[in-house]
């Protein structure tokens, strides 16, 4: 009856009563449009979807469910461009060796650990980076097989470009002082030309193709952790850089299921085989945008951690050495026509300035601009360029998906690498890349770096650690703005994946994925962005997480 009321009071009154399921009031809204702010007052959403929003507060409107917001502060869900989903899921389960101290600290978390009941006779751990050790050296087999003899261990760089293995893997493997490195790939060795344990790039394969297969449902598990875990940070989509076909059987279980906390576009692993029946099979969209896949994720090059990233000059701190293509150029524009072929976005992994030549080339030399601009190719990470190339983004209708906070956890790694000179042409060009008018999108490549969306936010517009280092910022020329932040990492990162009518704001029609925030992100200290404490998640209306 009251309902019928209200209804009629409007019509007398001339105006159009809205009804809809859902109205969260007495907020903080914002959102980005057309690169542009829009704050708002409440928020209308109906099935998953908003109706619209209210610069002021009104009352005619009927809704099922009335939320007050309590004066707090609303955010389209965070979008991370680059992450690795499964990853991110294991290393919650699995040896965490991020922050270790040194060596010695990294192999008693590897002891707890050992501890444990294991079935499968490996140990897979991921976190350890050399460069925050003491010494900066790269560990030893040696300290690992003085805590066993029995469990092959293999523990990831924090980059995912090199692994820590002990004997008892290079046994199970076959690798002795005569195996020859795969191109793209190093074998360290010691004085005598024996093995040391630490295999680089392309090298790791010769350890990783050969551990157990994840269980499926283990794997379903583990990605579900990751989902959860996003989701309770405000990230409601990821993009998955580089899914082999056993993660997108999960991906596509957990789909079905309709269990997702959060949204996967994923990209597949060009050099898993077993993709090719996906790539062949075609695009997979989803009418509810929970999962997709329209990409293909390939590696040019590896990482300036491990001196992997291919420069075209001599690396500063190694007179010789200009890191590793991971592919011939033939092998390159191999993978990129047939992923093209077949319809697919062509996402390639570049971090030295001389990868992303030959990748901006190779998409040049393929496809008309027409046909780029439509597919939204992208090149991730877009680390180091070289000044031509910055405005070929642009130019080539390229897109650059970017990590800001590499920049600042490299900071005093990268200078040593390459030499402040060259850093400043092209290193870290973040608001550079945006003033061309090149399409972007932020991301973290987590778990290399921590999940929380907040911490890229905070790290592009300080250009400063979560420790406030350096006064300044460490690129200052480089931070962007409050508004231009928040459009990496929401409308802009849903153009990269084709989902900018979809997802990315709260405006009419689109998916009601929102988050509630205790603070005001516009009106609080800059240097307090990455402290940003989420209460309340929601994807397409539904509530996800909250920290009650």
């Amino acid at each position: 009856m009251k309902l019928i009321v209200s209804v009629i009071f409007a019509l007398m009154l001339g105006l159009t009563p809205v009804q809809a399921s859902t109205l969260l009031h007495n907020i903080n809204g914002y959102t980005m449009e057309g690169g542009k702010l829009k704050h708002f007052v409440a928020l209308e959403y109906d099935q998953g979807k908003v109706v619209r929003t209210y610069s002021e507060n009104t009352p005619n409107v009927s809704a099922d469910q009335m939320i007050d917001g309590m004066g707090k502060t609303v955010l389209p869900g965070l979008i991370d461009t680059h992450g690795h989903i499964s990853w991110h899921g294991r290393a919650l389960s699995s040896v965490d060796l991020i922050g270790s101290t040194d060596e010695a600290d990294a192999q008693n978390k590897v002891r707890d650990f050992l501890n444990k009941p294991n079935t499968t006779g490996w140990l897979w751990g991921r976190g350890w980076n050399q460069e925050h050790w003491p010494n900066k050296q790269f560990p030893a087999k040696a300290t690992l097989d003085a805590l066993t003899s029995d469990i092959a261990i293999v523990l990831n760089r924090i980059d995912g470009h090199a692994v820590w293995i002990n004997s008892k893997a290079l046994e199970n493997v076959g690798i002795d002082r005569n195996t020859v490195a795969p191109k793209g790939g190093q074998i360290l060795k010691d004085e005598n030309g024996e093995p040391t344990g630490v295999l680089v790039d392309t090298a790791m394969n010769l350890v990783i193709n050969k551990m157990p297969a994840n269980d499926h449902n283990i794997l379903q598990a583990e990605i579900l952790t990751a989902l959860n875990d996003m989701a309770s940070l405000g990230m409601t989509s990821a993009h998955d850089a580089g899914v082999k076909s056993d993660e997108v059987r999960a991906l596509i279980a957990l789909r079905e299921k309709e269990i997702m906390p959060a949204r996967v576009y994923a990209m597949l692993d060009i050099l898993d085989p077993t993709n090719d029946q996906y790539l062949e099979a075609g695009i997979i969209t989803d009418d509810k945008a929970m999962m997709e896949i329209r990409s293909v994720k390939i590696l040019s090059d590896g990482t300036m951690g491990s001196r992997g990233a291919a420069m075209m000059e001599d690396y500063s701190d190694m007179p010789g050495h200009k890191g590793d293509m991971l592919f011939t150029i033939e092998d390159l524009e191999h993978h990129m026509t047939r992923a093209m072929a077949h319809g697919f976005q062509v996402n390639t992994h570049a971090i030295g300035d001389r990868p992303n030549r030959v990748v901006l080339d190779m998409f040049e030399k393929l496809q008309s601009k027409g046909l780029r601009s439509k597919m939204r190719h992208r090149i991730e990470h877009a680390q180091i360029l070289d000044v031509a190339d910055v405005g070929r983004f642009k130019e080539l209708g390229i897109a650059a998906s970017i990590h800001p906070t590499h920049a600042t956890s490299d900071k005093g790694m990268v200078e040593t690498r390459m030499g402040q000179d060259r850093l400043d042409e092209g290193g870290y060009a973040w608001r550079t890349l945006i003033e061309t008018g090149a399409h972007m999108g932020g991301g973290s490549d987590f778990p290399v770096e921590p999940v929380n969306p907040f911490f890229g936010i905070h790290a592009a517009v300080t250009s400063q650690d979560r420790d406030g280092n350096p006064l300044g910022g460490w690129m200052p020329d480089q931070t962007i703005s409050r508004e231009q932040a928040l459009d990496l990492f929401t409308a802009s990162a849903a153009y990269l994946g084709h989902q900018e009518t979809e997802i990315g704001q709260l405006s009419e029609g689109f998916w009601a994925d929102f988050i509630i925030i205790e603070q005001d992100y516009f009106k609080m200290p800059a240097e307090d962005i990455w402290k940003i404490k989420v209460l309340k998640t929601f994807v397409a209306g539904k509530e996800v997480y909250s920290s009650e």
